[in-house]
């Protein structure tokens, strides 16, 4: 007979519940961490008292202080020797790694803990030099931190806690093979915590692998559908998409936008320069560097639109984002729902906007029903009161920023600067496919006449 499971313990009310070390408490206080958020009063209770803990809740729900007080406070007093970590946290992206790291600095600085941040992207050797020197907590992503444990530069045979973070995005983007390997090499009687969005097979069998005895947790009945927002489908018409995106990009407060691929990426910031919004993109054929500058450029408000690949559904955190717009609606409701995770954080409100044309309309329904999502749909044309009710749009101010499309000298964007890739409907797939040549020159050569007016002063 197989042995009946613990107890869980019950969830908290206040963090004064919790017996935490001083230092966190005081530094809780500084960063204004009045309030556990309802993961962190499910989990923290069970996680501090050395369980496996299994979590589930949407991205933005407060996971990253629901794991990383308990693996602070687990871990404080305890010393690392060189290239032998005792605690670790792997996540999927490069941006979610340094975001788990900025979050969690300040704490583990209290506690006299070092930390380091293993990413791809970025120079090898400091990191190989932070972990010889001496680091207690590895925050890391799969792919570089197995390179460095096959170079030997790092042992993992004395981490005692684990944690997975966002564990279906590092499954779906191929990572399950380094995520097993690192797994099979930490203590195996160490506590491990997963947090996941969802429970599909691959993230099942690493909690039936892997996790002993584990407190599930979860803050969200749908486990992944977003409830603090407002879902907006906008029909409309292929040859007006490009138009009614640059009017939203044109609103007066930031706004994320998504687009399949990097080419269309790249052309669509070129085109908005060159109507005079500020916006840069993000994607995978930047560099790390460059993608940092550009997420703080986002943050600070010098850049007031980042248009994005799917890179930046996971893992990133901006503050006050209330509008998120799919310009290329998503291939899956896991897409959806991690790009519609940039807003609405932490329980604030947002909105997301998904731009579909008539052939993309079928696939759509199935993809929100997956997802669970009921939207609001709306018929829309560019110029009209209706987009600007739902997204804030108005008209760009037209005046080129630097960096912006080139034009001939007449003002028209020259080549084919504008022929967005990633912009449209291909038949069949959300988000793919183009619009009529003759049109697309036909509204650009518009567009540019009334730049050139406007730069005219007329």
């Amino acid at each position: 007979m197989p042995e009946p499971k613990s107890p869980a313990l019950a969830p908290v009310e206040s963090f004064s519940e919790l017996d935490l070390p001083v230092e966190l408490v005081e530094t809780m206080a500084a960063q204004s961490v009045t309030r556990p958020f309802p993961i962190q009063a499910a989990t923290l209770p069970n996680a501090l008292a050395g369980r496996d803990v299994l979590g589930r809740g949407r991205t933005g729900s407060g996971k990253t202080l629901a794991f990383g007080l308990a693996l602070l406070a687990r871990t404080a007093g305890r010393q690392a020797d060189p290239k032998r970590p005792l605690a670790l946290v792997l996540v999927p992206t490069r941006e979610l790694a340094q975001q788990v790291t900025e979050a969690l600095e300040p704490y583990a600085a209290a506690l006299r803990l070092r930390m380091a941040t293993v990413v791809g992207g970025l120079s090898i050797g400091r990191q190989v030099s932070a972990l010889r020197t001496g680091a207690e907590v590895v925050v890391a992503t799969p792919g570089r931190l197995s390179d460095l444990v096959g170079r030997r530069d790092v042992h993992l045979e004395r981490v005692r806690i684990t944690v997975l973070d966002e564990a279906d995005q590092m499954c779906d983007m191929g990572f399950m093979p380094q995520v097993t390997e690192i797994l099979d090499q930490v203590h195996h009687a160490g506590q491990k915590m997963l947090f996941s969005a969802t429970l599909d097979r691959n993230v099942d069998q690493l909690v039936r692998t892997y996790l002993k005895d584990p407190v599930s947790s979860s803050v969200d009945p749908q486990a992944g559908a977003v409830t603090t927002m407002d879902h907006h489908v906008l029909h409309i018409h292929a040859a007006d998409k490009v138009s009614a995106a640059t009017e939203i990009a044109a609103r007066d407060n930031r706004v994320l936008m998504f687009l399949d691929t990097k080419h269309g990426v790249d052309q669509f910031v070129k085109h908005l320069r060159a109507m005079g919004v500020r916006a840069e993109g993000l994607h995978s054929g930047k560099s790390q560097p460059q993608r940092t500058r550009t997420l703080a450029q986002f943050k600070s408000g010098a850049v007031t639109v980042l248009v994005a690949t799917n890179v930046a559904a996971r893992g990133i955190h901006i503050d006050d984002l209330d509008l998120v717009v799919n310009v290329d609606p998503p291939a899956d409701h896991k897409d959806y729902l991690h790009r519609g995770g940039r807003t609405a954080r932490a329980g604030e409100s947002g909105r997301v906007v998904t731009l579909v044309t008539p052939n993309q309309r079928r696939d759509m329904v199935r993809l929100l029903s997956d997802a669970r999502i009921r939207p609001t749909i709306t018929q829309v044309r560019s110029g009209e009161a209706a987009l600007s009710r739902i997204t804030g749009a108005k008209a760009p101010s037209g005046v080129p920023l630097s960096g912006s499309a080139p034009t001939d000298a007449q003002g028209r964007p020259s080549g084919t600067e504008l022929g967005f890739r990633g912009i449209g409907t291909r038949p069949g797939r959300p988000g793919k496919g183009k619009e009529s040549r003759k049109t697309l020159e036909a509204r650009q050569q518009a567009e540019a006449r009334r730049a050139a007016r406007v730069r005219r002063g007329i």
